[in-house]
Order: structure tokens, then C-alpha cells, then sequence
């Protein structure tokens, strides 16, 4: 009899739930979109009611796209956005909307402490690896601690979004090691850490902080509540899952030291899986601690796919939306060549700046090289070609890559960008079969908590399976080094160093 997988991948906009076998086929799917609430600047929130009947509503179109019952599903896996902060009372009530990381309140509170810390931001780094986002965990208890105090009082856990998820569906409290060690904590040691507590001076708030388990272990079983909700058989085992991040490097089949993954979705993320915590190069980028101990070194650009959107809306409004839209465009640049005639594009279209190459919160997007005789299919290309670039520029900044690489997100169904990206950054780069990563590391998570596969890596490389190679043209090489010492001499005037 097959056993079907449920893997939820809840973002800050959009909760996607998929269906898979044993061998990690994709057989259905389902999403619902939840709208993101910016009740002030730099505040990002989601309604918890709203999450909880996306993920519900999702999931019962994911087992009627796949055909299936709820019966039919062995486990289920969660996943979502990282860190935040989802605040509960003692009977598994929200006491307020949900915090999500792109969230900015705290940034005061983090310079006042820089101040008064020596080395505050180094300390994080040394100890998880990650250049400090406004919207981690801790730096939100601090935040709440001085601004709602009362809240914080009533709050029996404090935890993420996934984990807010699988208490909806349990009615059991967890946290899983992936999110505990970015809290910041500690990625030597896969937990939070009593230092960085103490550090942001909320040692005493500990207890609200649940503790942290395995990914690839069983959190609880669903509800005959959460059954109703969500058409899933009551009983079915849940495991702890993982961080969004963390469940695409397992989804995507790159769970093996040494393996280079890139992510070109809206936010276009480079790095490399390693079988131990990497803190170079020192304060950049992000530290991914990856169940299976192992962990996940990556630099990031805020920006991935999103500058291209822009792009199109802003200069080619008369086709956006056009059922072949993404043929036209490719069409439209294809006979430009590599460097674009000396128009030079920054992808660094971000409210938050950039974390690499360097940490720059004021780093913006902007086009350079322009002249009356360039028209809109330069500005373009100037698009695809700049995020290319930006993907070379965090590759060199990673150690330890063995000359492939795996690339998701919605850039990869592109064969014109991928084939950039391999002759831009001179590897070969692997597109493998599906779409939902994130949902798929959280199917597999569930399948190994159940004993379907004997660890998550082997569940993870069991199942790769490559749609599309790239290898890159050897004879564009001078011109992309052309193209990419341009793009470089543009990114250092206008950086801050």
C-alpha cells in the first residue's frame, strides 16, 4: 500500500500545502493567500485566525488535487517563514497577531543596545553565524518586553509561525533546533543559547521560549479538532518540522556536504551545505543550522525575482499580464548581448538594504550606464543580467562549492536565466523536478519521523531528481568577467564599505 506525505509551507503571503509519495513525486497541490498587515512602519504581522484557516482551506485542496482522502496520508511536515514571534496564552490561545521576520520594530531598541554593548553584533555572529534581522525572535521579546508588557506577561510560549501551525494542529507545544539556533542562538550547538539571552537581556523569559527537538521527529498527532478543520484523519503523526529555509535545502535534494544550492524566488539567497558550522566570511550573509547535522552557510540579496516584477510592471505595463509574458520579454532581450552595451542594473530593491556582499541597510536599486540610444529591452536585460551578477557575487564569497550547483524558485523555470547563471558564474547548475521545496523537505521530514527512510539525508538524496543541466559556455566567459567587473565597479561606488 503507498503511503502518501502532507508538507505545508506557510510564507508571509502565501500558505502552499503538497502531497507526495515515497518517492517524493509531487502529486497534488493546494495555497491560499493571507494578507500581510502593516498596522505602522516597519511592522509586518499576520492575523493567526486568518493563518491557521489558510493552512486549513489549503490543505484540504492539496487531498482533493491529489485525489486522495485524508486516510490516505501517513505524516505531515510543516514549515513556514523563520523566527518572528507568535505569542499563546496557557490554553494554546493567540494573544495578538503573529510577528513575522520582515518585521522592523526593534531596530531602536538594537542600536541602544549596540551602544551599550561592546561588540554586540559580533557576538551574535560568533554565535550563530547570521548577521542580526530586526524581525529574529529575541530582539521581538526585548521589543515587547518595554512596549507590551502586559501581553508578554500573559504569554504562556513564544515561538514561530510553524510552530503556532502544528500547536493548531496537535494541541502540543514545540520548537524545532533550525529556528531555536537563528534566535539568534547558538549553531554550535543546534539550541538557543543562555549567552544570547542574556545578551538581549530576556534570560529571564526562557521558559516561554518551548524547547527545541529534532526536525525529522514526531511532534504530536492531529486533533479531532484540527481533523475537521483540515479533512486530515485524527491521529495522523505530525513531526516537529523546520524552518522555510532549511526545508528547501532538504527538499531540493541538497542535504550532502559541499553542495551548492541557490534560491531565485523573490529573495535570492547562494550558499553551500557544510557537515559543520562555517562563520566565514565573518559578519555576512546567514547560518542555516539543517537537521541531519549539518548546516547551511548562504549569502543573500534581499531581491531575487521581485526586481524583475517591478521591472516589468514599471516599463512594460502594456504586456504585464499577458498569458506569454515571460516569452515576449525573453524574446524581446535575446539579440542584446552579454553586458547589455554598458547598461548595468543593481538588484538591491529592498525596503531592508542588503546583507551581502556587505551589510549595507541603505543599499537601493538603481540603473547605471544609460544613454539616449538604450531603450527598454536594455533596461531589461540590465535586469536579468544584474540579478546573475549579484548571484556571481555571493557565490565568491562562499567556500567549499565542488562546481555545481541546484537551482529553485520561480527564476529557474527560466532556460534563458539559467543558462545565464551558468555561464555567468562558470558551474554547471542543476534545476530539479517540482516546485514546492519548502513543502517537500516538510513531507520528508515526516516521512523519515515515521520510518520511511533511516535519516533525513538519506531521505533527502534518495529522492533527487533533476529535470534540466546547464553547463556553462566556456566562450562567454571573457564577456561575462567584462559584464561582472563593470557590475562591481558600480557596486563599490555606491555601497557603503
Amino acid at each position: 500500500m503507498t503511503s502518501y506525505f502532507l508538507g505545508i509551507d506557510a510564507g508571509s503571503s502565501v500558505t502552499k500545502v503538497a502531497v507526495f509519495d515515497e518517492k517524493g513525486q509531487q502529486l497534488g497541490m493546494g495555497f491560499r493567500r493571507i494578507r500581510l498587515q502593516r498596522p505602522y512602519p516597519g511592522w509586518s504581522e499576520l492575523d493567526p485566525a486568518l493563518a491557521w484557516s489558510a493552512v486549513s482551506e489549503a490543505i484540504r485542496a492539496a487531498l482533493d488535487n491529489a485525489g486522495i482522502v485524508g486516510n490516505d496520508v501517513a505524516a505531515v511536515g510543516l514549515s513556514a517563514a523563520m523566527v518572528g514571534a507568535w505569542l499563546v496564552d496557557d490554553t494554546g490561545s493567540a494573544l495578538r497577531p503573529g510577528i513575522i521576520w520582515e518585521d522592523s520594530r526593534s531596530q531602536d531598541l538594537l542600536e541602544l543596545r549596540a551602544t551599550d554593548v561592546p561588540d554586540f553584533y559580533q557576538k551574535i555572529f560568533q554565535s550563530d553565524g547570521c548577521v542580526l534581522q530586526q524581525g529574529c525572535t529575541l530582539p521581538l521579546l526585548a521589543w515587547l518586553r518595554a512596549h507590551e508588557p502586559d501581553v508578554l506577561d500573559r504569554a504562556a510560549h513564544v515561538f514561530g509561525y510553524k510552530d503556532f501551525l502544528r500547536l493548531k494542529l496537535t494541541g502540543r507545544v514545540a520548537a524545532d533546533r533550525t529556528e531555536a539556533a537563528v534566535a539568534p542562538g547558538s549553531a554550535r550547538q543546534r539550541d538557543y543559547s543562555p549567552e544570547m539571552l542574556a545578551l538581549f537581556d530576556v534570560a529571564d523569559l526562557a521558559h516561554k521560549l518551548p524547547a527545541a527537538a529534532d526536525s525529522e521527529t514526531i511532534a504530536g498527532f492531529v486533533t479531532a479538532t484540527a481533523a475537521i478543520a483540515t479533512g486530515l484523519r485524527e491521529g495522523t503523526p505530525v513531526a516537529i518540522g523546520a524552518g522555510d529555509v532549511p526545508a528547501t535545502v532538504i527538499g531540493a535534494s541538497a542535504l550532502e556536504s559541499g553542495m551548492a544550492m541557490a534560491v531565485l524566488g523573490t529573495t535570492c539567497m547562494v550558499g553551500i551545505v557544510s557537515d559543520r558550522p562555517v562563520f566565514t566570511p565573518p559578519n555576512l550573509g546567514l547560518l542555516f543550522t539543517l537537521p541531519g547535522e549539518n548546516w547551511f552557510r548562504a549569502m543573500v540579496n534581499v531581491a531575487g525575482t521581485l526586481n524583475l516584477d517591478w521591472a516589468i510592471e514599471t516599463l512594460l505595463p502594456d504586456i504585464a499580464g499577458e498569458p506569454d509574458l515571460y516569452a515576449r520579454v525573453e524574446a524581446m532581450i535575446a539579440p542584446l548581448p552579454v553586458g547589455n552595451e554598458g547598461v548595468t542594473y543593481l538588484p538591491y530593491l529592498s525596503e531592508s538594504g542588503i546583507i551581502a556582499p556587505v551589510v549595507d541597510h541603505e543599499a537601493r536599486a538603481g540603473f547605471y550606464g544609460l544613454a539616449p540610444r538604450h531603450g527598454r529591452p536594455h533596461m531589461i536585460r540590465a535586469v536579468y543580467e544584474g540579478v546573475t551578477l549579484a548571484m556571481r557575487d555571493l557565490y565568491q564569497g562562499l567556500e567549499g562549492a565542488r562546481g555545481e550547483i541546484l537551482l529553485t524558485g520561480g527564476g529557474a523555470r527560466s532556460l534563458m536565466w539559467t543558462q545565464m547563471i551558468a555561464d555567468a558564474l562558470g558551474v554547471t547548475v542543476l534545476v530539479p523536478a517540482g516546485t514546492e521545496f519548502g513543502a517537500r523537505g516538510a513531507a520528508l521530514l515526516a516521512a523519515t519521523a515515521v520510518g520511511r527512510f533511516g535519516s533525513i539525508r538519506a531521505a533527502s538524496t534518495a529522492t533527487r531528481q533533476i529535470q534540466r543541466r546547464h553547463e556553462p559556455d566556456g566562450s562567454m566567459k571573457p564577456a561575462w568577467d567584462r559584464a561582472f567587473a563593470n557590475y562591481c565597479a558600480r557596486r563599490d561606488s555606491s555601497l557603503r564599505r
